[in-house]
């Protein structure tokens, strides 16, 4: 890929269908398995469009000639969310949307950026600590439910962000 095909630009409402895709097979790929059965059952198809029309105003999309192939999320000092579509994986938007978030983080006013990787997304793991984050270790992180959080077991992950 031509690294000028790339841009980055913050979500719209008519992007949610699009963030949604790529959220729902991305955290298939990455949570299947690596989750407590909790948390599967509260993650429907249709959760993921729900979410990604909520999270609009947090998101920031990559896209590649006009069409959505990525997208980060952040809330406060958290990387929340960090996904790429299957056809682009591998091609360096994801280190691109990275580097948005922690931007964000740092112009959120916060110098330390935070996010959470369960055990077994070992590619993600691995991607993280390319990129200059320390895991922290483990601990339990409360992702949201319709009903409260559930409980599910993950690394925190943390980077210095105060020159991003």
């Amino acid at each position: 890929m031509i690294d000028g095909d790339v841009a980055l630009r913050p979500a719209r409402p008519e992007d949610a269908t699009a963030i949604a895709d790529i959220w729902y097979a991305g955290w298939r790929d990455a949570h299947l398995g690596n989750v407590p059965d909790e948390l599967i059952a509260v993650r429907p198809r249709e959760s993921f469009d729900t979410r990604a029309a909520q999270r609009i105003p947090d998101t920031t999309v990559a896209t590649v000639r006009d069409v959505v192939a990525g997208f980060v999320m952040v809330l406060d000092d958290e990387v929340d969310q960090v996904y790429v579509s299957g056809d682009h994986r591998g091609s360096g938007i994801a280190v691109r949307l990275l580097g948005a978030a922690e931007q964000r983080v740092n112009a959120n006013g916060h110098d330390k950026a935070w996010l959470a990787v369960v055990p077994g997304n070992a590619r993600a793991r691995a991607f993280y600590a390319r990129n200059g984050w320390s895991d922290e270790g483990l601990f339990v992180h409360d992702a949201p439910g319709p009903a409260g959080p559930v409980d599910v077991p993950c690394h925190r992950y943390v980077k210095f962000v105060a020159d991003a």
